[in-house]
C-alpha cells in the first residue's frame, strides 16, 4: 500500500469515527428540521385515524406489533371497542441483519426472535436512528439459554446490525401509536418476533433447519394469539416459552431454569388450540406426501429487505439534513481534481494548508497534520454548519478534529 493510498484510508477512517460520535448526540443535541427534537410528539396520521375509526378502534387502545424476517414485514395490532385485537396497519422492514434464527450472541448480527415486552422506559426519543425502542433483549427465555447481546432495537433509518430498521416516517408512527396507548393506561405493549409467517407451509418449506424445535414453540405462541385475538401470557420454564398458563397450585410459580410445575389453559383456550393443531397437522402431512422442497439451511445472505424497498433505500433524517446543507452551499463550479501525474506538493506546502484549512474551520491546527487533515477539516466545518443548541455541543467538533488527527495522522 503506497503512502498516499495509506493517507485515504486514514482519512475515510477519521471521517467515519467523526460521524459516528455526532450520530450519537446529533438527534439529542441538534435541531433537525422544524419539529426540533420534539419528533417524538408528532400525532398519529390522519390516515392512520381514519382507519381506526373505520376498524372501531380508540386512540388509546393498547396495541401489540408482530415482525417476519422473511417476508420483511410489521404489522401493528390494535385492540378494538369488542375487545379484541384486530390488524391495524402493515409495514414493510427497510432492513434486518443475520440469517433467519434467534440472536445468540454478542455480535453475530441476529435479529432477535421471540416475545418481548416494551415498557415506556425502553423507549428512546434520543435516538440517533430518528427514534427507536429498545426490544428487551435478553429477555427471561434468552438469559436461560445463555443468549448474550444488548440494545437490539426497532428503529429508523433503515440500517441494521442486529436491529430492524424501518424508515423515519414509519418509526414516527409506531412511536405515536405507542404514546398514545401508554397514554391510555397501557403498561407495556408485546413484540412478537418471528422468523417467518408461522404458516403450515413454512414449516414445512424450513424442516431441515436447526432452529426448528424452537420456532415450533414460537409457533404455538403465535396459534394463541391468532385464535384468540388476545394478547398471549408468556412464561418460561424448564427454558422454554410456555402461553396462557395457569399453575395448578399457585404458590408453586414458573421459574425459566426450573421444571415446569403442573399447569392447565383455560378450556376453551386449550379447545381452540387443539382444533387448530390437528388442522395443520393433516395440513403438513399433505404437504410431505407431495415432496414440497425444503428450503436452504443458509441463505449466505446479511438479512433481508422489504420489496418494497427494491432499489430505493429512503434518506434518513441525518442524511436528508446533510442533503439540504449541501443545496445551500456556494454552487461556484469547482475546479477539476489534479491528475495524479501532477506534482504533489512538498511536506512544507502540506502543512500550510492543513493550517490555512483549519483555521478556515474556526479550529486549532495540530503541527504535524497532513493535507488528507486539511481535507478533513472542511467536512468538520460543513457538520459545524448544523449550529449547535448549547455550549456544551459546541465544542464537539474542535475535540473530535484533534483526537483525529492525534490517532489517524
Amino acid at each position: 500500500m503506497n503512502l498516499r493510498h495509506s493517507r485515504a484510508v486514514r482519512l475515510a477512517a477519521a471521517t467515519a469515527v467523526c460521524a459516528l460520535a455526532l450520530a450519537g448526540c446529533s438527534a439529542e443535541n441538534f435541531t433537525f428540521g422544524p419539529d426540533g427534537n420534539k419528533k417524538h410528539l408528532r400525532p398519529v396520521s390522519s390516515q392512520t385515524m381514519a382507519l381506526m375509526r373505520e376498524k372501531g378502534m380508540s386512540k388509546e387502545s393498547p396495541i401489540l406489533l408482530r415482525i417476519y424476517k422473511e417476508e420483511s414485514e410489521l404489522e401493528i395490532w390494535k385492540k378494538t371497542t369488542a375487545g379484541n385485537y384486530e390488524l391495524l396497519r402493515k409495514f414493510p422492514i427497510c432492513k434486518w441483519s443475520g440469517e433467519l434464527g434467534p440472536k445468540v450472541k454478542q455480535g453475530d448480527r441476529q435479529a432477535p426472535e421471540g416475545f418481548y415486552s416494551i415498557r415506556p422506559e425502553l423507549m428512546n426519543p434520543h435516538s440517533s436512528y430518528h427514534l427507536a425502542f429498545n426490544l428487551g433483549f435478553p429477555n427471561e427465555f434468552d438469559r436461560a439459554h445463555g443468549r448474550t447481546g444488548a440494545h437490539l432495537m426497532v428503529h429508523g433509518d433503515c440500517s441494521s446490525s442486529g436491529c430492524y430498521a424501518m424508515t423515519d416516517e414509519q418509526i414516527s408512527e409506531i412511536f405515536a401509536l405507542a404514546r398514545e396507548a401508554f397514554d391510555g393506561g397501557q403498561l407495556a405493549f408485546q413484540v412478537q418476533a418471528f422468523p417467518f409467517r408461522m404458516t403450515s407451509a413454512n414449516m414445512t418449506r424450513h424442516r431441515n433447519n436447526p432452529n426448528i424445535p424452537f420456532w415450533r414453540t414460537l409457533k404455538e405462541g403465535s396459534d394463541h394469539f391468532e385464535v384468540t385475538r388476545q394478547e398471549p401470557k408468556i412464561d418460561v420454564c424448564a427454558k422454554r416459552y410456555i402461553f396462557n398458563a395457569v399453575p395448578n397450585d399457585p404458590m408453586k410459580p414458573f421459574d425459566a431454569a426450573r421444571p415446569c410445575p403442573a399447569y392447565h389453559l383455560q378450556p376453551e383456550i386449550a379447545q381452540l388450540i387443539q382444533k387448530r393443531q390437528n388442522s395443520e397437522g393433516n395440513d403438513i402431512t399433505s404437504l410431505l406426501t407431495r415432496n414440497m422442497p425444503a428450503a436452504p439451511v443458509r441463505t449466505n445472505n446479511d438479512g433481508g429487505s422489504n420489496p418494497a424497498f427494491a432499489g430505493r433505500v429512503p434518506l434518513s433524517s441525518v442524511q436528508a439534513q446533510q442533503q439540504a446543507e449541501a443545496d445551500d452551499e456556494d454552487e461556484t463550479p469547482r475546479p477539476a481534481a489534479k491528475k495524479q501525474s501532477e506534482k504533489q506538493p512538498a511536506a512544507g506546502e502540506k502543512e500550510v494548508g492543513g493550517a490555512i484549512a483549519a483555521a478556515s474551520a474556526g479550529l486549532k491546527y495540530v503541527p504535524g497534520a497532513t493535507a488528507a487533515a486539511a481535507e478533513f477539516s472542511q467536512f468538520l466545518h460543513a457538520l459545524k454548519r448544523a449550529k449547535p443548541r448549547n455550549k456544551k455541543s459546541a465544542g464537539i467538533l474542535p475535540a473530535l478534529f484533534r483526537f483525529s488527527l492525534l490517532v489517524f495522522f
